[in-house]
């Protein structure tokens, strides 16, 4: 484990706090970047993450908080970012340490806005790092089942396959299982697509659809995920593999899945805004549905789903309307 040498967390989230727990049980001590002064206060003097995950506890004289990212970065070989993805640029434009020389791994599942780059695209070409030191951890993985100790599998892409299998086995344990891949461009995209699809199964749910029509949904979302990574990136790979299809199926049903919810919000009647003011927090498939949305207009891959998602939550398109006729053109 030496190769991975002194690990950051960059995130404050449920899904960064997950992660420094699997992390912790591998390691004497983390770095974890929070951007706010007074959430490391708190968290310092409860044991625990204030904001989320509040079950979890830590030994915090094992964390070295901090809420300089020059400084993290600079400390540490290995960065974890967890940030959510419309705020990646805000904290990267404080950074003037050089992360080239460092190993990223991402758990960002969502794509940088106005860029519409998938975060590995964004550290490659605007801050030089090698394709051999970025990485990406892919589900299917809700915090909340981490945090309960729930067994999990995880899937760790990088095209230097030896750099994969170090952080895979850093990962794993009793209740995580790991395995490695070099599709670390299709790992990214399903992961942003997959939130795409599970807001579009919580409108479903929200329209009062039943348990056939989401199964439907389901099927054709996978089947509009593998025609997408096809065309995107043409690569070897099975969809059904649970990085792809295993990660859809759990955003798109579980109750823990915060862009179900979202949806749900959407289709019971509740404005955009209105559901994102009443979420704590951030669903992130309404920021890449848009970002997907323009990615495709120079692909122009068939994704009637994305289509209608794009158009209830940014047409304003009545779901109602636009359910049917997405459902109509289903078999």
């Amino acid at each position: 484990m030496g190769e991975i040498g002194r690990i950051a967390i960059l995130g404050g989230g449920s899904w960064a706090t997950a992660i420094a727990k699997m992390v912790l049980e591998h390691t004497e001590e983390i770095w974890w970047y929070l951007r706010r002064e007074d959430r490391i206060e708190d968290f310092r003097r409860l044991g625990h993450n204030p904001a989320y995950l509040t079950s979890v506890h830590f030994d915090v004289n094992r964390i070295h908080f901090c809420s300089d990212i020059n400084e993290v970065v600079e400390a540490c070989q290995t960065l974890i970012f967890v940030t959510p993805s419309p705020y990646l640029k805000g904290h990267l434009k404080k950074l003037k340490v050089r992360l080239r020389d460092k190993f990223l791994l991402t758990a960002i599942k969502g794509i940088v806005p106005d860029e519409n780059m998938i975060c590995s695209e964004y550290f490659h070409q605007f801050y030089n790092v090698p394709e051999e030191n970025l990485a990406v951890l892919g589900g299917p993985s809700h915090a909340e089942e981490v945090a309960l100790g729930r067994l999990t599998y995880l899937t760790v892409g990088c095209v230097d396959e030896e750099k994969a299998g170090n952080m895979a086995r850093f990962f794993a344990s009793d209740y995580v299982k790991t395995k490695t891949s070099r599709d670390v461009i299709g790992i990214e995209y399903a992961s942003v697509l997959k939130n795409v699809y599970a807001i579009a199964a919580g409108i479903c749910h929200g329209l009062k659809y039943g348990d056939n029509f989401q199964a439907v949904l389901i099927s054709n979302a996978i089947q509009e995920m593998d025609r997408f990574l096809r065309t995107v990136h043409p690569l070897e790979r099975s969809i059904i593999d649970s990085v792809y299809a295993g990660d859809l199926l759990v955003t798109g049903y579980s109750n823990f899945s915060r862009n179900r919810v979202f949806g749900t919000m959407i289709g019971n009647g509740y404005s955009v805004k209105s559901a994102q003011l009443e979420m704590e927090m951030i669903a992130e498939g309404y920021f890449g549905t848009k970002c997907m949305k323009d990615i495709n207009k120079h692909l122009h891959v068939n994704m009637p789903i994305l289509d209608a998602v794009y158009n209830i939550l940014y047409e304003r398109i009545s779901p109602t309307i636009e359910i049917k006729l997405l459902s109509d053109a289903f078999r």
